[in-house]
């Protein structure tokens, strides 16, 4: 007798209208949490006086038809143990993120922090394939500025999704995840878009396929006071990984805590695994 097998359901794809609609929401969310932390002071927060520990410098990055703003920051006060391309999150821009870079420089870490497309000084529109090409990118531009150094990929909260979208595309020894989602439809529900609405948001950067075919080290850092993604998120990550893979959590963290009040009871833990 013929064994039944039930038909394996297809996972849902991309239409051109999930593509409209991602770049119309992207659009207006990151422009909306930039203007609220620039009125509140909070763009440039957690930086330290400039030039003690690091030295930085401005690029442009091609990436497809965009020109991407990057800034790349290094030691001076010590000898460079890693690199790590940072990928950040949906509301912010390099500006913010530069405190992390200088905490980063202080403890040895090279790093290259760029905003995706339509972000900050950088050319073209928020679009899901071209945010990959855009890590891609500054990835091939990190290996030219840090050419003997290891390197890594870290990728926050949005940015986790195109780190995780590329890890298995470039050249890197680690990958690093830090308030990180699983999925971006989940992603979108936990930002309170109703599960009815999911057909509005594309089916797209789903860790457990990508982390499951990735043979390096991950590393995944979750604040306990995390709202936005609960800290379950972290252990169900790690559950994904065929390699080997680390979580840290960390307390008495929120969401937004590690890049605008940057400190190594969060960024120390990630300085020593990169070293290793």
């Amino acid at each position: 007798m013929a064994r039944f097998e039930a038909p394996v359901a297809e996972k849902p794809s991309a239409s051109r209208a999930h593509r409209v609609y991602f770049t119309f929401a992207i659009s207006w969310i990151a422009r909306f949490l930039t203007f609220r932390d620039r009125v509140f002071g909070w763009d440039k927060s957690g930086r330290t006086p400039e030039g003690i520990h690091e030295r930085s410098s401005r690029h442009s990055i091609v990436s497809a038809a965009s020109i991407l703003d990057a800034v790349f920051v290094e030691p001076v006060s010590r000898p460079a143990i890693a690199a790590v391309l940072l990928c950040h999150g949906i509301g912010e821009t390099v500006e913010q993120w530069f405190g992390v870079q200088q905490i980063l420089a202080a403890n040895g870490v090279t790093s290259l922090a760029f905003d995706y497309s339509g972000y900050g000084k950088s050319a073209g529109r928020p679009d899901w394939d071209q945010f990959e090409l855009d890590a891609i990118a500054s990835f091939d531009t990190l290996r030219q500025l840090a050419p003997h150094l290891p390197l890594s990929v870290l990728g926050f909260s949005l940015g986790s999704g195109v780190a995780v979208a590329t890890i298995n595309k470039v050249s890197a020894d680690r990958l690093v995840l830090c308030e990180a989602f699983t999925s971006f439809r989940g992603a979108a529900h936990s930002f309170w878009i109703p599960k009815a609405l999911s057909f509005l948001v594309p089916p797209i950067w789903h860790a457990q396929e990508q982390l499951s075919n990735c043979k390096l080290p991950v590393l995944i850092v979750h604040g306990e006071r995390d709202r936005l993604f609960p800290v379950e998120t972290a252990t169900d990550l790690a559950a994904y990984c065929s390699s080997k893979a680390e979580v840290v959590l960390v307390p008495d963290t929120a969401h937004n805590q590690p890049f605008r009040k940057p400190h190594l009871s969060y960024w120390g833990p990630i300085v020593e695994w990169l070293g290793t």
